[in-house]
């Protein structure tokens, strides 16, 4: 070794020294630079804190996105997204690596603003939350209908003059909120709660005049867009110009392009109910008159029917037919009464024409035996002596047999009387 070289005093750093003059001498000399890239390997500790490496295809370099910087970035960081990064270049000591602390972070290609409402709209889709079969439908006559705006925007005098020139009657609750600016978000998502917790209205209205997508943002955040979810009343969106779409517009029940146009949706046209309670009236009227004409002709059936049955009627009725009756009666019984006159007066002239006597009255006598009064009938049954009973026509005889002698059957030809 030289004696130059020993004399010279030597410097020695050690490593974590080194390594903080160069973070320092980075700092003074590079600064705050804007370093564009891909993202890759992103992590998300649970402190808030991203990291991740920013890459081109010469090259790779460490960025670290704290919690606070974070939470002013309003898009989601993806892997493989194109971003700008306003970053400090420096040494991460512990291992001597190169690396950038992000301050601001813009997606390249495209707007923040834009990337952010395309991520959360695709997001929320992916979940339902703007899927028709969720949507709820609107009462027809909402008894008190709630609106969600600025107090002093030009939104809630637009629903006020709709809501009097269409149905006065219906009274509306204003929950008062910023609806652009920093916080605005949150300050609408409490405004909807403190409406659904208010529990005293029908259907509730989200209106905001016109603007740039920034005035609008408010409405594209998924503090918005959660609170309309969880509202549990109907909710209808009237955000922006006809031209405007937001997440609220997607995830809210109805969405109307203005606040004049959503308060027409909702709330009733008097004059309409008027004209069209004016034709029902008619249709009810003429209905009614039919109806009455229906029943006055059943009426008029229904008392000829009654008075058929009435006690007065079936007793007179009954009564004819008591009188038809008895005359039939009579009839029949003098008809009866002459039949069997006939018949008896026949049978008297028959009996006449066989009774003994008729025969007695030709000149013929009934002879009976005494003391049995059995009537001989012949030779035989008689005997001389035999005392005999003879009944005449006109007088009875008794004889004593005093001889029998044998002729026709039936005849005695012999005899004398006592």
């Amino acid at each position: 070794m030289s004696a130059g070289r020993a004399g010279r005093a030597r410097r020695i750093y050690a490593v974590g020294d080194l390594l903080a003059g160069i973070s320092a001498l980075l700092e003074d000399r590079v600064g705050r630079v804007w370093v564009a890239g891909e993202v890759s390997n992103l992590h998300r500790a649970a402190s808030g804190h991203c990291y991740f490496t920013l890459k081109d295809e010469r090259g790779q370099i460490r960025a670290a996105l704290f919690r606070s910087a974070a939470a002013r970035v309003p898009f989601e960081l993806e892997e493989g997204l194109e971003v700008l990064a306003y970053a400090d270049v420096s040494v991460y000591e512990q291992r001597g690596d190169l690396q950038i602390i992000v301050r601001q972070l813009e997606p390249r290609g495209q707007g923040a603003l834009q990337l952010a409402f395309e991520q959360l709209r695709a997001r929320l889709e992916a979940e339902g939350l703007f899927a028709e079969e969720r949507k709820r439908p609107l009462p027809s006559f909402p008894r008190r209908v709630g609106v969600v705006t600025s107090p002093g925007g030009a939104a809630v005098r637009d629903v006020i003059e709709v809501a009097a020139r269409r149905f006065s009657a219906t009274p509306l609750l204003i929950s008062p909120t910023r609806v652009q600016g920093e916080g605005a978000a949150e300050e609408i998502a409490a405004a909807l709660d403190a409406l659904a917790a208010h529990g005293d209205v029908d259907v509730i209205l989200l209106v905001r005049g016109g603007g740039s997508l920034e005035d609008l943002w408010a409405f594209n955040t998924e503090a918005v867009a959660r609170a309309i979810e969880r509202c549990p009343v109907p909710l209808a969106c009237g955000v922006g110009h006809e031209t405007d779409f937001t997440i609220a517009d997607g995830v809210a029940d109805l969405r109307a392009p203005t606040p004049s146009a959503v308060a027409a949706r909702v709330l009733p046209d008097r004059a309409a109910l008027l004209g069209q309670l004016e034709r029902d009236s008619r249709r009810l009227e003429a209905a009614m008159e039919g109806v009455l004409e229906r029943l006055r002709g059943r009426l008029g059936r229904e008392q000829r029917a009654l008075r058929a049955l009435a006690p007065t009627a079936r007793l007179a009725t009954q009564r004819a037919r008591l009188r038809s009756a008895g005359e039939l009666l009579v009839r029949a019984g003098h008809a009866l009464h002459e039949g069997r006159r006939r018949r008896l007066a026949e049978f008297a002239a028959r009996l006449d024409s066989l009774s003994p006597l008729a025969v007695l009255a030709r000149g013929y006598a009934l002879v009976r035996r005494l003391p049995d009064g059995a009537i001989p009938r012949r030779a035989d049954e008689l005997a001389r002596g035999d005392r005999l009973a003879i009944q005449l026509a006109a007088a009875d005889v008794e004889a004593v047999v005093q001889e029998v002698v044998e002729a026709p059957a039936g005849r005695v030809v012999e005899g004398g009387a006592d």
